[in-house]
């Protein structure tokens, strides 16, 4: 079944009303359904925990500054699972953000659990992933999920049948605890395997300047109307090096983060970024990265990092 939702993935300017006046979303705006209208420019929750994505925060109060700050600045959009933390993460959103900004789009991730030493074990089972929607609900303090992504098995590598942990998922659609889906590490024939069971919003792959195995997915998302969610936009545990990155940035007087970001704003009109920090001063950087505009000399030189 392809998106068949009225407008879904028209991209606008978009603005939202704040105390003390008028803004624009950092990025513009995607509508991917009438109660789905998201800022390009999203957060992505993970690294507000502890090291390896495990425990606590080292400053929770820094964690809580963090979230409170996208929320000012017009991010309508954080990624986030249960599984950060785990669960710490959740906890912290819904601290730091309860009772939600109405025009607030929390998107999590189910199917995986962490062991008591922190490692991550895929848990796709479909009693377990319902489970986990549960949980997220609680941790949230939610009645409904904006849009559960689910996280399939990187080992699978695109090839596995997802029928039925996607039909899991949504069953719990039609019971009204999830909104909305979508599919995290998929490749193209999972997103077709997943659209015969129910309407598909968001892709979350690894996706980045260098890192462009998805070139072909992001072009087919765009073309659907799908919102392609580019985790490790700056590369994530190994952050992006590149001369080319370096020498465009200086040229534009910008940091080399920030022209990373840029990029793929520009990249495709369904593209949207959930970059990740602890740091307030890291979260200001990263959001003033979707003004940067890129003169199509510096497109054409960045187009050719990872190829």
């Amino acid at each position: 079944m392809a998106n068949s939702v009225p407008g879904a993935g028209q991209v606008s300017g978009g603005i939202r009303t704040a105390p003390g006046g008028i803004r624009t979303a950092p990025g513009g705006i995607l509508r991917l359904a009438d109660d789905l209208v998201i800022s390009r420019m999203g957060f992505g929750a993970m690294q507000l925990s502890g090291p390896g994505v495990f425990g606590p925060p080292r400053d929770r109060d820094q964690a809580l500054a963090v979230l409170r700050e996208a929320v000012d600045r017009g991010v309508t959009h954080i990624d986030t699972s249960d599984f950060y933390g785990p669960v710490t993460v959740n906890e912290l959103i819904r601290e730091a953000l309860h009772p939600y900004p109405a025009d607030l789009r929390i998107v999590t991730k189910v199917g995986a659990r962490r062991g008591e030493d922190g490692s991550w074990r895929s848990s796709l089972e479909p009693g377990d992933l319902k489970a986990q929607v549960r949980e997220n609900l609680a941790h949230l303090g939610v009645d409904a999920l904006d849009a559960v992504n689910l996280r399939l098995r990187a080992e699978g590598a695109g090839r596995e049948s997802i029928a039925e942990p996607f039909g899991a998922l949504a069953e719990l659609q039609k019971e009204g605890l999830v909104r909305h889906l979508g599919l995290s590490e998929a490749s193209d024939a999972q997103l077709t395997e997943a659209q015969a069971i129910a309407p598909v919003v968001t892709v979350q792959n690894l996706y980045n300047l260098a890192t462009r195995r998805d070139d072909a997915l992001v072009d087919r998302c765009a073309a659907e109307g799908i919102a392609y969610a580019a985790y490790f936009p700056l590369g994530g545990f190994t952050p992006l090096q590149s001369a080319t990155l370096d020498r465009v940035a200086a040229r534009l007087g910008a940091s080399p983060p920030q022209v990373a970001l840029a990029w793929l704003l520009r990249r495709s009109p369904t593209m949207v970024l959930i970059p990740g920090t602890s740091s307030v001063a890291h979260l200001r950087e990263n959001i003033a990265a979707a003004g940067l505009v890129l003169p199509p000399e510096a497109v054409a030189e960045l187009d050719t990092i990872g190829r």
